[in-house]
Protein backbone atom coordinates (compact mmCIF):
# COMPACT_ATOMS: atom_id res chain seq x y z
CA UNK A 1 0.00 0.00 0.00
CA UNK A 2 1.17 3.40 -1.30
CA UNK A 3 2.06 5.83 2.35
CA UNK A 4 1.02 8.61 0.66
CA UNK A 5 -2.25 6.79 -0.21
CA UNK A 6 -2.19 5.51 3.30
CA UNK A 7 -2.40 8.61 4.93
CA UNK A 8 -5.88 10.36 5.37
CA UNK A 9 -6.76 13.71 6.89
CA UNK A 10 -8.87 12.50 9.85
CA UNK A 11 -9.59 16.03 9.72
CA UNK A 12 -9.16 18.69 12.93
CA UNK A 13 -10.43 17.19 15.82
CA UNK A 14 -11.23 19.83 18.00
CA UNK A 15 -14.11 21.32 15.62
CA UNK A 16 -15.68 24.34 16.27
CA UNK A 17 -19.45 23.85 15.93
CA UNK A 18 -20.96 27.44 16.43
CA UNK A 19 -23.90 26.74 13.73
CA UNK A 20 -25.12 24.34 16.48
CA UNK A 21 -24.22 26.55 19.58
CA UNK A 22 -22.31 23.89 20.56
CA UNK A 23 -18.47 23.84 21.16
CA UNK A 24 -16.15 21.15 22.23
CA UNK A 25 -14.14 21.46 25.59
CA UNK A 26 -10.35 22.75 25.74
CA UNK A 27 -8.35 19.72 26.41
CA UNK A 28 -4.77 17.53 25.26
CA UNK A 29 -3.73 17.88 22.03
CA UNK A 30 -5.62 15.60 19.79
CA UNK A 31 -4.50 13.75 16.60
CA UNK A 32 -5.06 15.82 13.08
CA UNK A 33 -4.56 12.52 11.09
CA UNK A 34 -4.71 8.64 10.55
CA UNK A 35 -3.30 5.80 8.62
CA UNK A 36 -5.27 3.31 6.82
CA UNK A 37 -4.21 -0.23 7.31
CA UNK A 38 -7.07 -2.51 6.26
CA UNK A 39 -9.57 -1.97 3.40
CA UNK A 40 -11.57 -3.40 0.65
CA UNK A 41 -13.38 -5.70 2.73
CA UNK A 42 -17.11 -5.69 3.50
CA UNK A 43 -18.81 -4.28 6.92
CA UNK A 44 -16.15 -4.04 9.49
CA UNK A 45 -16.67 -3.79 13.20
CA UNK A 46 -15.88 -5.11 16.79
CA UNK A 47 -12.36 -4.38 16.69
CA UNK A 48 -10.21 -5.66 19.70
CA UNK A 49 -6.97 -5.60 20.68
CA UNK A 50 -5.43 -8.97 21.77
CA UNK A 51 -2.87 -9.29 24.97
CA UNK A 52 -0.92 -11.42 22.63
CA UNK A 53 0.12 -8.19 20.35
CA UNK A 54 -2.19 -8.14 17.30
CA UNK A 55 -6.10 -6.43 16.37
CA UNK A 56 -9.06 -8.72 15.57
CA UNK A 57 -12.15 -7.30 13.99
CA UNK A 58 -15.47 -8.67 12.58
CA UNK A 59 -16.44 -8.35 8.84
CA UNK A 60 -20.28 -9.38 9.21
CA UNK A 61 -21.59 -10.21 5.91
CA UNK A 62 -18.29 -12.45 5.08
CA UNK A 63 -19.46 -14.11 8.17
CA UNK A 64 -15.34 -14.17 9.38
CA UNK A 65 -13.31 -12.72 11.75
CA UNK A 66 -9.88 -11.02 10.84
CA UNK A 67 -6.66 -11.40 12.47
CA UNK A 68 -3.82 -8.21 11.72
CA UNK A 69 -1.01 -7.53 12.56
CA UNK A 70 1.09 -4.17 12.69
CA UNK A 71 3.12 -4.51 8.92
CA UNK A 72 0.99 -7.74 7.84
CA UNK A 73 -2.41 -7.76 5.20
CA UNK A 74 -4.93 -9.32 7.51
CA UNK A 75 -5.68 -12.77 7.83
CA UNK A 76 -8.99 -15.47 8.20
CA UNK A 77 -8.92 -15.81 12.23
CA UNK A 78 -12.04 -17.68 12.37
CA UNK A 79 -14.92 -18.78 9.93
CA UNK A 80 -17.51 -19.27 10.10
CA UNK A 81 -18.50 -16.77 12.85
CA UNK A 82 -21.58 -16.47 13.10
CA UNK A 83 -21.65 -13.24 11.65
CA UNK A 84 -19.84 -11.95 14.54
CA UNK A 85 -20.19 -8.36 15.63
CA UNK A 86 -19.05 -7.49 18.71
CA UNK A 87 -15.27 -8.85 20.36
CA UNK A 88 -13.49 -8.29 22.99
CA UNK A 89 -10.54 -10.07 25.19
CA UNK A 90 -11.07 -11.18 28.88
CA UNK A 91 -8.43 -10.77 31.05
CA UNK A 92 -6.63 -14.43 29.65
CA UNK A 93 -6.70 -13.61 26.31
CA UNK A 94 -10.03 -15.66 25.52
CA UNK A 95 -12.39 -13.75 22.87
CA UNK A 96 -15.73 -13.05 23.71
CA UNK A 97 -17.79 -12.66 20.24
CA UNK A 98 -21.98 -10.94 20.19
CA UNK A 99 -22.74 -13.42 17.05
CA UNK A 100 -25.62 -11.86 15.06
CA UNK A 101 -26.28 -15.19 12.63
CA UNK A 102 -26.56 -17.77 16.09
CA UNK A 103 -28.28 -14.97 17.91
CA UNK A 104 -25.86 -15.16 21.04
CA UNK A 105 -22.76 -14.69 23.08
CA UNK A 106 -20.00 -16.63 22.93
CA UNK A 107 -16.09 -17.27 24.49
CA UNK A 108 -13.67 -19.06 22.50
CA UNK A 109 -11.54 -21.29 25.05
CA UNK A 110 -7.65 -21.58 24.51
CA UNK A 111 -8.31 -25.03 23.55
CA UNK A 112 -10.48 -23.61 20.36
CA UNK A 113 -13.72 -25.08 22.19
CA UNK A 114 -16.42 -22.52 22.45
CA UNK A 115 -18.14 -21.65 24.92
CA UNK A 116 -22.19 -20.71 24.99
CA UNK A 117 -22.41 -17.84 27.74
CA UNK A 118 -26.16 -16.79 26.82
CA UNK A 119 -28.57 -17.21 24.32
CA UNK A 120 -32.06 -17.01 26.04
CA UNK A 121 -33.62 -15.10 28.51
CA UNK A 122 -36.96 -16.26 29.97
CA UNK A 123 -36.56 -19.49 27.43
CA UNK A 124 -36.68 -16.89 24.98
CA UNK A 125 -34.00 -16.65 22.28
CA UNK A 126 -32.16 -13.34 22.41
CA UNK A 127 -32.70 -10.53 19.53
CA UNK A 128 -29.19 -9.92 18.21
CA UNK A 129 -26.36 -9.62 20.88
CA UNK A 130 -24.38 -6.61 18.86
CA UNK A 131 -21.96 -5.02 21.44
CA UNK A 132 -20.22 -5.89 25.41
CA UNK A 133 -17.58 -4.59 27.35
CA UNK A 134 -16.25 -6.78 30.41
CA UNK A 135 -16.53 -5.66 34.20
CA UNK A 136 -13.55 -5.46 36.23
CA UNK A 137 -15.22 -8.66 38.14
CA UNK A 138 -14.96 -10.49 34.97
CA UNK A 139 -18.48 -9.62 34.44
CA UNK A 140 -19.91 -9.78 30.86
CA UNK A 141 -22.97 -6.33 29.54
CA UNK A 142 -24.35 -6.63 26.43
CA UNK A 143 -26.90 -4.76 23.95
CA UNK A 144 -29.39 -7.13 22.23
CA UNK A 145 -30.97 -4.67 19.36
CA UNK A 146 -32.85 -6.72 16.95
CA UNK A 147 -29.80 -5.28 13.76
CA UNK A 148 -28.77 -8.62 13.18
CA UNK A 149 -32.47 -10.56 12.50
CA UNK A 150 -32.58 -10.09 8.89
CA UNK A 151 -35.97 -11.02 9.15
CA UNK A 152 -36.08 -13.64 11.58
CA UNK A 153 -38.89 -13.56 14.28
CA UNK A 154 -37.84 -11.52 17.67
CA UNK A 155 -39.17 -13.45 20.50
CA UNK A 156 -38.44 -11.52 23.09
CA UNK A 157 -40.66 -8.13 22.01
CA UNK A 158 -38.10 -5.94 23.72
CA UNK A 159 -34.77 -4.59 23.30
CA UNK A 160 -32.47 -5.17 26.29
CA UNK A 161 -29.36 -4.92 28.06
CA UNK A 162 -27.80 -7.71 29.81
CA UNK A 163 -25.43 -8.99 32.58
CA UNK A 164 -23.67 -11.69 32.81
CA UNK A 165 -22.38 -12.59 35.93
CA UNK A 166 -19.09 -14.44 36.84
CA UNK A 167 -20.93 -17.43 37.87
CA UNK A 168 -22.97 -17.66 34.26
CA UNK A 169 -26.57 -16.28 35.65
CA UNK A 170 -27.60 -14.11 32.68
CA UNK A 171 -29.52 -10.77 34.08
CA UNK A 172 -31.60 -8.08 32.25
CA UNK A 173 -30.18 -4.93 33.41
CA UNK A 174 -31.79 -2.38 30.64
CA UNK A 175 -35.04 -2.38 29.40
CA UNK A 176 -36.55 0.16 26.67
CA UNK A 177 -33.83 1.62 25.22
CA UNK A 178 -35.20 1.85 21.16
CA UNK A 179 -31.71 0.71 20.21
CA UNK A 180 -29.14 0.08 22.53
CA UNK A 181 -25.71 -0.30 20.85
CA UNK A 182 -22.17 0.90 21.79
CA UNK A 183 -21.51 0.16 25.70
CA UNK A 184 -18.56 0.17 27.86
CA UNK A 185 -18.06 1.31 32.06
CA UNK A 186 -16.15 3.42 33.29
CA UNK A 187 -12.50 3.13 34.76
CA UNK A 188 -13.45 1.93 38.25
CA UNK A 189 -16.42 -0.03 37.20
CA UNK A 190 -19.42 2.23 38.70
CA UNK A 191 -20.91 3.87 35.90
CA UNK A 192 -22.34 1.70 32.61
CA UNK A 193 -22.62 3.62 29.24
CA UNK A 194 -24.90 2.71 27.06
CA UNK A 195 -25.41 4.53 23.58
CA UNK A 196 -28.99 4.48 21.95
CA UNK A 197 -28.35 4.63 17.77
CA UNK A 198 -31.86 5.55 16.77
CA UNK A 199 -32.05 8.77 19.47
CA UNK A 200 -28.28 9.82 18.78
CA UNK A 201 -27.88 9.56 22.80
CA UNK A 202 -25.44 8.51 25.33
CA UNK A 203 -26.96 7.33 28.36
CA UNK A 204 -25.37 6.35 31.76
CA UNK A 205 -26.39 4.23 34.97
CA UNK A 206 -24.84 3.73 38.34
CA UNK A 207 -23.44 -0.17 38.82
CA UNK A 208 -24.54 -1.23 42.32
CA UNK A 209 -22.45 -3.59 44.44
CA UNK A 210 -24.60 -6.65 42.94
CA UNK A 211 -24.26 -5.46 39.25
CA UNK A 212 -27.47 -4.02 38.51
CA UNK A 213 -27.61 -0.85 37.38
CA UNK A 214 -30.00 2.42 38.34
CA UNK A 215 -30.64 6.08 37.87
CA UNK A 216 -30.38 5.85 34.25
CA UNK A 217 -29.76 9.21 32.81
CA UNK A 218 -29.11 10.65 29.28
CA UNK A 219 -25.29 11.92 29.31
CA UNK A 220 -24.99 14.05 25.72
CA UNK A 221 -27.06 14.09 22.72
CA UNK A 222 -24.69 13.76 20.06
CA UNK A 223 -27.47 15.37 17.41
CA UNK A 224 -26.35 18.48 18.81
CA UNK A 225 -23.11 18.10 17.59
CA UNK A 226 -23.85 16.52 13.80
CA UNK A 227 -23.90 12.82 14.45
CA UNK A 228 -26.31 11.49 12.46
CA UNK A 229 -26.28 7.98 15.04
CA UNK A 230 -24.65 6.16 17.38
CA UNK A 231 -22.52 2.93 17.53
CA UNK A 232 -19.94 1.26 19.26
CA UNK A 233 -17.91 2.61 21.94
CA UNK A 234 -14.88 2.49 24.09
CA UNK A 235 -13.50 4.61 27.14
CA UNK A 236 -9.41 5.39 28.17
CA UNK A 237 -8.03 5.65 31.30
CA UNK A 238 -9.01 8.72 32.82
CA UNK A 239 -13.00 7.68 31.73
CA UNK A 240 -13.11 9.84 28.20
CA UNK A 241 -15.51 7.77 25.86
CA UNK A 242 -14.70 7.93 21.68
CA UNK A 243 -17.89 7.13 20.30
CA UNK A 244 -18.32 5.97 16.85
CA UNK A 245 -20.90 8.73 15.86
CA UNK A 246 -21.40 7.29 11.66
CA UNK A 247 -19.04 10.09 10.75
CA UNK A 248 -16.47 10.07 13.47
CA UNK A 249 -14.98 9.21 16.51
CA UNK A 250 -17.12 11.58 19.09
CA UNK A 251 -14.70 11.97 22.03
CA UNK A 252 -16.66 12.94 25.28
CA UNK A 253 -15.77 13.98 28.68
CA UNK A 254 -16.65 11.63 31.81
CA UNK A 255 -19.32 14.20 32.80
CA UNK A 256 -20.66 15.06 29.30
CA UNK A 257 -19.07 17.39 27.28
CA UNK A 258 -17.97 17.06 23.79
CA UNK A 259 -14.22 17.63 23.81
CA UNK A 260 -12.96 16.44 20.21
CA UNK A 261 -14.19 14.86 17.05
CA UNK A 262 -12.04 12.31 14.80
CA UNK A 263 -13.31 12.90 11.21
CA UNK A 264 -13.32 9.84 9.65
CA UNK A 265 -14.22 8.96 5.51
CA UNK A 266 -17.47 7.11 5.32
CA UNK A 267 -19.54 5.45 8.51
CA UNK A 268 -17.81 4.61 11.57
CA UNK A 269 -18.72 1.55 13.25
CA UNK A 270 -16.75 1.22 16.25
CA UNK A 271 -13.43 1.09 18.26
CA UNK A 272 -10.85 0.03 20.47
CA UNK A 273 -7.21 1.12 21.52
CA UNK A 274 -4.23 -1.20 21.49
CA UNK A 275 -0.15 -0.76 20.64
CA UNK A 276 2.02 -1.41 23.43
CA UNK A 277 0.98 1.22 25.16
CA UNK A 278 -2.56 1.84 24.66
CA UNK A 279 -2.62 5.03 22.87
CA UNK A 280 -3.37 3.93 19.37
CA UNK A 281 -7.03 4.11 18.33
CA UNK A 282 -8.54 1.72 15.94
CA UNK A 283 -11.33 2.72 13.79
CA UNK A 284 -13.15 0.01 11.67
CA UNK A 285 -15.24 2.01 9.15
CA UNK A 286 -17.47 1.55 5.75
CA UNK A 287 -16.68 3.75 2.93
CA UNK A 288 -18.49 4.14 -0.22
CA UNK A 289 -15.65 3.73 -2.39
CA UNK A 290 -13.17 0.86 -0.14
CA UNK A 291 -15.47 -0.86 1.59
CA UNK A 292 -15.15 -2.21 5.07
CA UNK A 293 -11.88 -0.66 6.38
CA UNK A 294 -9.40 -0.06 9.36
CA UNK A 295 -7.87 3.12 10.62
CA UNK A 296 -5.24 3.57 13.20
CA UNK A 297 -4.77 7.17 14.91
CA UNK A 298 -2.34 7.96 17.87
CA UNK A 299 -4.04 9.61 20.89
CA UNK A 300 -2.69 11.49 23.70
CA UNK A 301 -4.46 9.24 26.36
CA UNK A 302 -4.29 5.51 27.05
CA UNK A 303 -7.30 3.96 26.38
CA UNK A 304 -8.50 1.01 29.48
CA UNK A 305 -7.89 -2.99 28.52
CA UNK A 306 -11.55 -3.69 27.93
Amino acid sequence: MDKRQAMVGLGALVVALAALGCRPRRGPRWPERGELVVEGLGFTEGPAWSPDGFLVFSDIPADRIYRWDPGRRPDVFREPSHNANGLAFDATGRLLACEHGSRRVTRAERDGRVTVLAERHDGKRLNSPNDLTLAPDGAVYFTDPPYGLKGRKAELGFQGVYRIAPDGTLTLVVRGMASPNGIGLSPDGTRLYVDDSRQKLVNVFDVRRDGSVANGRVLIDLSRYGARGCDGLKLDVEGHLYVAGTDGIYVVAPDGPMVAKIQCPGQCTNCCFGGPDRRTLFVTCRRKHGGGSVYRVRVPIAGLPR
